[in-house]
């Protein structure tokens, strides 16, 4: 219940005393400009507490580290081990001073988002892939260039269109999106992607490469195309859907049940003295048994039995009985 009661005029006076007291000292103890480094501050205005820790996107991140090792696999002949670097916002000022001037830079546009983002390699790691595509080793090249040439060009497709397809398979769970390739430049200084000073989302990979230093290479989103899904970005909760396991098993069974085996199949193994042996000419003969069947053996294990034949005028083995051993 609110109260009725009215301030008497010494009340009044005694409340205006204490704020113009409050004020004085106040006013004295903010005059703090030359003990310490001050600068002005907007509320609202620091666009990086929308999108929270990066906890979805780290999580995009791994999931695209995995799927990208396919990508390099025709290339280095071997599976690379890819690792994620945590998220890093800068403006892109920042970000294009501490980086050479001669950078392949893939820009991309996606749909769904209406905005970009930019794949950027290196081009000793360009070189490296291109070198063991073609057969030779895999190693770093040192010469300095100001240009890839058209063998580098058809690698940098290759990579970007892979890079772009495990990209959007990575984002799947959280959200669906389409990567289309709108430009390539060389010079960050000459790429059409966003204004100097403004922040962007750098997530750095690297590739270890065997007997060289370890490659990497970044994709970087602008943050305002990342400010529609900010509360998804936010969240811990992962889909529920299992299509990315799914497929992976699928994967790992085919795989599995591409791998060639070595079958024998033994007519016999026939028993000779040493002293038959050493007497042994050409055109001799050993009598052979082949009653119990043909043994079919997968590494010195006998897996089947069988019958020899001919089958289109080749010769074949009936499988009649499988060994349980």
């Amino acid at each position: 219940m609110t109260s009725t009661r009215k301030l008497s005029s010494n009340e009044v006076d005694a409340l205006i005393d204490g704020l113009q007291n409050e004020s004085s000292s106040h006013g004295a103890m903010a005059d703090i400009s030359d003990n310490a480094d001050i600068r002005s501050f907007q509320f609202g205005s620091d666009d990086l507490s929308l999108l929270g820790d990066y906890y979805a996107l780290r999580m995009v991140n791994e999931r695209f580290s995995r799927l990208a090792r396919g990508i390099f696999l025709p290339m280095l002949r071997i599976q690379p081990r890819i690792s994620s670097f945590p998220p890093e916002v800068k403006t892109f000022d920042e970000y294009t001073s501490d980086v050479d001037n001669f950078l392949s830079l893939n820009i991309s546009k996606i749909e769904e988002l209406r905005g970009s983002m930019m794949l950027v390699l290196n081009p000793s790691f360009i070189s490296i892939l291109t070198n063991s595509y073609y057969g030779g080793k895999i190693s770093t090249l040192k010469q300095r260039r100001n240009e890839f040439t058209t063998t580098e060009e058809r690698v940098i497709e290759l990579i970007t269109e892979g890079l772009n397809s495990a990209l959007m398979e990575a984002w799947k769970d959280l959200t669906r999106i389409t990567i289309t390739p709108s430009s390539r430049e060389v010079n960050p200084q000459f790429a059409s992607f966003v204004d100097g000073n403004d922040l962007v989302i750098i997530c750095s990979y690297v590739v270890q490469l065997p007997n060289v230093e370890a490659a990497t290479f970044d994709i970087i989103y602008p943050l305002q195309t990342l400010k529609p899904i900010a509360s998804q970005l936010r969240s811990r909760v992962q889909s529920d859907m299992v299509d990315d396991d799914k497929t992976w098993r699928e994967r790992m069974e085919q795989a599995i049940m591409e791998i060639p085996l070595e079958i024998v199949a033994r007519l016999g193994q026939p028993t000779v003295s040493m002293n038959k042996l050493i007497t042994l000419r050409p055109d001799d003969t050993f009598p052979m048994q082949i009653n119990d069947g043909v043994e079919v053996l997968l590494k010195e294990h006998v897996i089947f039995m069988g019958e020899i034949g001919e089958v289109n005028g080749q010769a074949a083995v009936k499988l009649t009985e499988r060994m349980e051993n």
